[in-house]
């Protein structure tokens, strides 16, 4: 899991990356879950904390540019 001061220390575009793989991951899993193979469910908590905490930390940084 990170942390988000690392987050907050990446740029907008290296976010929406992190952002987009998390979202695959989280596909993948519902995939895996709907087909009874499931190594760890535990992982769905730690990637939606995750995702939510990237778009967080996106909306910060969008609201904080200048002329909006």
């Amino acid at each position: 899991m990170t942390k988000p001061a690392e987050l907050r220390g990446l740029s907008m575009e290296a976010l929406q990356q992190r952002l987009d793989e998390a979202q695959a991951e989280l596909f993948s899993l519902r995939s895996q879950q709907a087909t009874v193979q499931m190594e760890n469910p535990a992982r769905f908590g730690i990637l939606y904390s995750e995702i939510a905490r990237i778009k967080t930390i996106l909306h910060e940084k969008t609201s904080a540019l200048p002329g909006e």
